[in-house]
């Protein structure tokens, strides 16, 4: 176990030894389990964390709000329409005001080209933990949640295969944040990693170069697929949800028009059929129902979303604790 992670930012889990994000498991599950039993655990006492938000959000908010309650800290939150942002202040001014008022800083800034690149900016300049509460390239405490998700189900992850697989989605042209990080994180637990996606959907390649990487430095595997059902074979954990094609283009029109090719790419009982019996569905959510997936998997003894969805209050509550304390 790590004791030395007071005072460091989290925006992307790549930037933390294997060492350092089992702690975080480790502080994750102990504090959860403080939680069922309802044993206080005022860590964060008098502190405060700022959460300025440029998208909105579910669950991202109010895990982090419930977290730091918990923590016995306060969570301040700010909609980026009600700053001077607009007016001048850059990501400096955010940094070193902020991170004199709070003792740390959280953002949300999903912008492509735009996002991690802004909360790195804050983090240069602020002198307190900077908090990526999901940008254009990364969704550190989602992965983290899906990684204790599957520890909880499936034991040790070595060996496992996950699908990670786009799926058709309607809404809007989703970031790539979250299959990025999960093909960083789950090829650092020697996980037979499968990225599957259509030509238009590419990943950013120098991530994709580093998964690579891991897997072979933790004797997994990593390879990409573009057939969807061929990703479901016998697969031990089925990740598929939507993303954009930015790699193929900016404009969000264009990007819609693309994935009208791929609304077959839904996952059904029948592709669920195709992984292992007891596979478990995941699904950071929002998800777009009975289009990205049907009712009968998201809804089935095979989904998770629910735990996964609960373990983002347990992984921040342990990043938090390990950063801000």
């Amino acid at each position: 176990m790590q004791t030395h992670l007071r005072g460091r930012d989290m925006i992307t889990t790549q930037e933390w030894t294997k060492s350092e994000i089992d702690t975080i498991i480790d502080v994750a599950l102990d504090l959860k389990r403080k939680r069922a039993m309802g044993m206080p655990h005022a860590i964060l006492r008098d502190k405060v964390l700022s959460m300025l938000f440029f998208f909105t959000s579910t669950r991202t908010r109010n895990s982090f709000e419930a977290g730091m309650a918990q923590l016995g800290g306060h969570a301040q939150f700010i909609d980026h329409q009600t700053t001077q942002i607009s007016h001048g202040d850059t990501g400096k001014e955010i940094g070193e005001i902020l991170g004199r008022y709070n003792d740390g800083i959280a953002i949300r800034q999903c912008d492509w080209g735009i996002g991690n690149d802004y909360i790195r900016g804050v983090a240069k300049a602020s002198r307190v933990p900077v908090l990526n509460m999901q940008c254009d390239h990364f969704h550190p405490f989602q992965i983290l949640a899906d990684l204790l998700t599957i520890i909880e189900h499936k034991g040790d992850p070595r060996g496992k295969t996950i699908n990670v697989s786009y799926a058709y989605a309607k809404s809007y042209q989703k970031p790539m944040s979250v299959p990025i990080s999960l093909i960083l994180l789950m090829t650092r637990f020697g996980m037979n990693v499968r990225l599957t996606r259509p030509p238009e959907f590419k990943l950013i390649p120098d991530y994709v170069e580093q998964a690579k990487e891991n897997a072979r430095k933790s004797h997994g595997s990593f390879e990409i697929y573009d057939d969807f059902d061929a990703g479901f074979k016998d697969a031990d954990i089925v990740y598929p949800k939507a993303w954009g094609a930015m790699l193929t283009t900016t404009n969000d029109d264009e990007s819609a028009r693309i994935s009208q090719q791929y609304t077959n790419w839904i996952t059904d009982e029948r592709r669920m059929a195709m992984a292992k019996d007891d596979a478990i569905y995941m699904h950071c959510l929002p998800a777009d129902r009975n289009i990205e997936v049907t009712d009968g998997v998201i809804d089935g003894p095979q989904s998770v979303v629910y735990d996964e969805a609960e373990n983002r209050l347990h992984v921040q509550k342990a990043v938090m604790a390990l950063t801000m304390s």
